[in-house]
């Protein structure tokens, strides 16, 4: 079978054995496509991952072969998210699920970017979910994407009629935006790049350019006092300069991102603001079930997000977007 492997800083296409069950619980899958994550793209660029290793996780697949306790059969299309959290450590029974060691050891083997892959029991019993036929395989591919902006929407404990602002409208930007939409609330967006401003608004993401907020400052004035909460996107180290300006007192700042300088929101601004700045990462098994929820109910709006690439193409689908040609790839496997 044909995997793409990280090589000496490139991503080239190699023949391995086939993978088989060999008596393990858990299901073989023919992975249809894949959708390209930005920790992805962090991985390879940062060395974080060796030679020989197999990125990738947003897999949409047909079930090859299975021995599961579970409804799902051979010739099942699915959908499933690569890491399982154990539900009773620390971590766990806080909420913190993306910090539990269980959920950080499990994963989809070899990866996504695999024309097969063994997805075990207890990702078949926890997070894999039957694919209706009223989707696209590149739309149920924001499975767990979505399921990332979920969680994030609930860390952050919006209220009802709150002014939320997403800051960086790349693909998470606008997935986070039709989120907060969706489970009902304001949500405006900014980002530097005017197509995906004009994108954001044709999603019903009220949008607008953050090389010049005077226009934006003009249309929060008498919403309350401002923006009850930042959604933190963008990548930039400059977009915490435009959340703490837009951000309301005693309002809210939800980290969503890294950035290359690693910046800090400045203590004083925090304390005599009282502000609080919270992180989301990866989502639980819930989270996940309501991203599928959403997505197949076409409460959220994924069409014409993605650009197909085939396996064969994968390092140009990493280059398109990091120079910003895109804004998301989607790897078509078979």
């Amino acid at each position: 079978m044909k995997t793409a492997q990280v090589n000496q800083d490139k991503i080239v296409i190699k023949e391995v054995e086939d993978i088989k069950l060999d008596g393990r619980k858990g299901a073989i899958v023919r992975v249809l496509g894949c959708g390209l994550c930005g920790s992805d793209i962090v991985k390879f660029r940062e060395k974080i991952v060796h030679d020989g290793a197999v990125l990738g996780h947003e897999i949409v697949a047909v079930i090859d072969a299975i021995d599961s306790d579970t409804n799902f059969k051979k010739g099942d299309k699915i959908v499933t998210s690569h890491h399982i959290p154990c539900g009773k450590c620390t971590y766990c029974r806080h909420g913190n699920v993306s910090m539990c060691e269980h959920f950080k050891s499990t994963n989809i083997r070899p990866g996504g970017f695999s024309e097969k892959v063994f997805v075990s029991e207890e990702h078949l019993q926890n997070v894999a979910h039957l694919v209706p036929e009223d989707i696209t395989d590149e739309e149920i591919s924001f499975y767990e994407p979505l399921g990332c902006c979920v969680r994030a929407i609930k860390r952050c404990g919006l209220t009802e009629g709150d002014n939320v602002l997403v800051i960086g409208l790349g693909s998470i930007g606008l997935l986070m935006g039709e989120g907060i939409k969706a489970l009902g609330y304001k949500v405006y967006g900014c980002d530097l790049i005017e197509d995906r401003i004009a994108l954001g608004n044709k999603l019903g993401i009220e949008s607008y350019s953050s090389r010049d907020l005077e226009e934006f400052d003009k249309v929060i004035q008498g919403k309350s006092s401002g923006i009850d909460a930042v959604f933190m996107t963008s990548g930039a180290d400059k977009a915490l300069d435009v959340a703490l300006r837009v951000v309301r007192k005693g309002g809210k700042i939800l980290v969503f991102s890294s950035t290359p300088k690693n910046s800090g929101y400045p203590n004083n601004e925090i304390y005599y603001k009282e502000l609080t700045v919270l992180g989301s990462y990866s989502p639980s098994p819930k989270d996940l079930k309501d991203s599928f929820d959403l997505l197949t109910s076409h409460k959220v709006n994924v069409k014409g997000l993605t650009t197909i690439y085939p396996l064969e193409k994968v390092q140009q689908a990493f280059d398109d977007t990091v120079a910003n040609k895109i804004l998301k790839a989607y790897i078509k496997i078979s």
